[in-house]
């Protein structure tokens, strides 16, 4: 099972989870989450703005999920990647990877990540606490440091 979800929607994390659980009914040996959630920035940031081009991002994701899965024996693969404006403490993004054992829900989970978060066509931007709206966010060197090992 493999799903992409890009959506404006708060997602529940739990209820995703035990979506999963269901359709693999009781294959999985390992179930690993990741989810990223807006911060504050010290206070400064009322949230952060995410805009896409609905259906290439989708695909794009979808393509990368793909390789995922040819890497490492995921049995269920689930992202959901949120747009719109996310206040702090919301999640904007969540990665459920499911497999015969830890190791390669770890990686896969892992993986999904590094890309989401370096490669993934999303544009970031802030929204400050002082009403401004900032400047649009880029990976950082440790981000493409990271996705870099997958290479």
């Amino acid at each position: 099972m493999t799903e992409v979800s890009i959506q404006s929607a708060p997602f529940d994390v739990a209820q995703e989870i035990a979506r999963l659980g269901r359709d693999l009914q009781g294959r999985a040996g390992a179930v690993v989450t990741f989810t990223g959630l807006c911060r504050d920035e010290g206070g400064r940031l009322a949230g952060l703005e995410l805009e896409h081009y609905p259906g290439m991002a989708e695909a794009e994701i979808g393509r990368v999920v793909a390789t995922a899965r040819t890497r490492w024996p995921l049995q269920g693969v689930r992202v959901i990647h949120r747009h719109g404006l996310v206040a702090p403490g919301d999640g904007i993004v969540l990665v459920i990877t499911a497999s015969g054992h830890r190791v390669a829900a770890f990686e896969g989970a892992s993986f999904l990540m590094d890309y989401l978060k370096t490669q993934a066509p999303f544009w970031k931007r802030e929204h400050l606490t002082d009403g401004t709206i900032g400047g649009w966010v880029e990976a950082t060197e440790a981000d493409d440091a990271a996705a870099a090992r997958w290479a």
